[in-house]
């Protein structure tokens, strides 16, 4: 049996494209954050979803909450699904970090750059896919939704299809967007990316 796993980015918050809010727990959505919530939850509201899993991250958990209401189905807090910690760069504008060589190595080399203080790439990669299979096994047959982060869903998508993580930043994950994950204990496939409604 095959799980179905959507991975959905957060919706839009006041910081996006400005601050690097990293693991900043209470950025909540901002206005038109909360209506692409409400999109996206009424567009997959009419798909049988059997759970909700959300990073702890305020804007992650508000767009599950959305989600979750909509579905009529569990909400659970997956640590795995956290945002990348960008240690240092945290809570800093991308226009300083625009200053910082180190900032242009690691978005040049995701691979083997670290953010000073943070994660590796590849610690996030082995906590989301450890994640996504764990659920999958454990979950054959159901639809479960997680809520995550831009980073988070490239690296699992890299994992899947064989990417280099020095290549995430070729494909878009957009605000509120969908990729879609079939997985079972054969493996995984990528069904679907950056399905955007709204």
């Amino acid at each position: 049996m095959t799980a179905t796993i959507l991975l959905i980015r957060h919706a839009a918050h006041a910081h996006l494209g400005q601050i690097l809010s990293g693991r900043a727990g209470e950025v909540p959505l901002s206005a038109a954050g909360r209506t692409q919530a409400q999109r996206l939850a009424r567009r997959l509201g009419s798909e049988r979803i059997n759970a909700v899993h959300t990073s702890p991250v305020r804007r992650a958990r508000d767009t599950a909450q959305a989600l979750a209401a909509v579905a009529n189905a569990p909400e659970d807090i997956a640590a795995p699904l956290d945002e990348v910690d960008f240690g240092d760069w945290s809570g800093r504008t991308f226009a300083e970090l625009d200053q910082d060589p180190l900032w242009h190595a690691w978005n040049a080399r995701r691979g083997e750059t670290v953010p000073p203080g943070g994660e590796s790439m590849r610690d996030v990669q082995e906590r989301a896919l450890g994640h996504l299979r764990s659920v999958a096994r454990q979950a054959s047959g159901a639809v479960v939704a997680m809520v995550s982060h831009a980073d988070v869903i490239r690296a699992a998508v890299a994992g899947v299809i064989g990417l280099s993580l020095d290549r995430i930043l070729s494909f878009d994950v957009d605000p509120a967007s969908v990729t879609r994950i079939a997985a079972g204990t054969w493996g995984e496939r990528v069904v679907s990316l950056n399905e955007r409604w709204v």
